[in-house]
């Protein structure tokens, strides 16, 4: 019997694997894999992974400098060891995100993509292979779109989740975007008090009019869905561009035969009811306004950018404290 995780690859949508845990992604054959600083940390605390950290802080010893030099080399290398480690078993692209601090700093935001493409090189990978993951705010969206233009360098938008956040993403010509289904859905539960199935999830409503409206305005920019809470919303979603689906999900649709069918395709979006062309292009006010108006677009991207930025100094304290032993 083929299983649902089969299943939901036949639909067309590439299924990804959203964990820095790499010794669990193999079991799902995923094309690509996504991390972030929570994924990185969570990882980073098992026994196994400790020659990461090791390599990652001889690497910061021989550059030098300073302690908090060092500290931010060492946090770099052990993102890229994360990426390298990945690619060896995936035969696609892993996304690694810039630090969450600089979200509201464009050429802050160029300036590490680029370190973090160089180091990747000096292992041995490619840019192709790699996917600059930032933050759906104007200055990241701003910066992905001249890394894009100028330097080739392929970018993943994240912590996306409003539709203005969307619009100005595929204008700006990134390779990919990643709205956050399950973070949608948890704030409308805590706001209002209802539990949503299915269709009837803000996060996958939120995911299927993006989509329709990138395939009726010929956008190139692939739709992620991420950040899921069941496989229900999986399932809503089956048949959307790709989706980064956590080891325990990926492991629930292995385990079921549970029928899969296709629900989003790109045909059938362009025939759709028709959604009105908006633009935010070098309009950095309306776009703001958008945001400021979409209570939980804007509650969802800074507490996120928050959370990443925790747990990415977390994960510094752990490499401080081995550099300074």
């Amino acid at each position: 019997m083929t299983t649902s995780l089969d299943q939901l690859k036949q639909t067309g949508t590439v299924v990804v694997s959203d964990s820095g845990d790499f010794e669990t992604i193999d079991v799902y054959k995923p094309q690509d894999a996504t991390t972030n600083p929570s994924l990185i940390l969570a990882a980073a605390n098992k026994p196994g992974y400790a020659r990461l950290i090791t390599a990652a802080v001889d690497y910061a010893k021989n550059k030098g400098g300073d302690l908090e030099t060092q500290v931010n080399n060492a946090m770099d290398r052990l993102l890229v060891e994360f990426g390298k480690e990945i690619l060896a078993i995936i035969p696609g692209r892993v996304s690694t995100e810039v630090d969450a601090r600089l979200s509201f700093d464009k050429e802050g935001t160029k300036k590490k993509a680029k370190e973090l493409i160089a180091l990747y090189d000096s292992v041995g990978v490619k840019k192709e292979r790699i996917l600059i993951k930032i933050a759906s705010t104007w200055e990241g969206i701003q910066a992905a779109r001249e890394l894009e233009r100028d330097d080739n360098i392929h970018c993943n938008l994240t912590l996306l989740f409003g539709f203005g956040q969307a619009v100005a993403c595929a204008e700006a010509g990134v390779t990919l975007i990643s709205p956050f289904v399950g973070r949608i859905l948890d704030w409308y539960k805590k706001t209002t008090g209802k539990n949503y199935e299915g269709d009837e999830d803000p996060g996958v409503q939120s995911v299927k009019k993006i989509f329709n409206y990138y395939k009726q305005h010929n956008y190139k920019t692939i739709v992620m869905g991420a950040s899921f809470r069941n496989i229900g919303e999986i399932k809503a979603l089956a048949g959307v561009d790709f989706l980064t689906i956590s080891p325990n999900l990926l492991e629930e649709l292995k385990n079921s035969t549970n029928p899969v069918p296709k629900k989003l395709d790109a045909t059938a979006a362009a025939q759709a009811q028709p959604l009105p062309k908006v633009s935010f292009i070098d309009n950095e006010p309306e776009f703001r306004w958008a945001l400021l108006q979409d209570q939980m677009a804007f509650d969802k991207l800074h507490e996120g950018i928050k959370k990443f930025a925790e747990d990415g100094e977390t994960l510094k304290g752990l490499l401080r404290q081995k550099l300074s032993a």
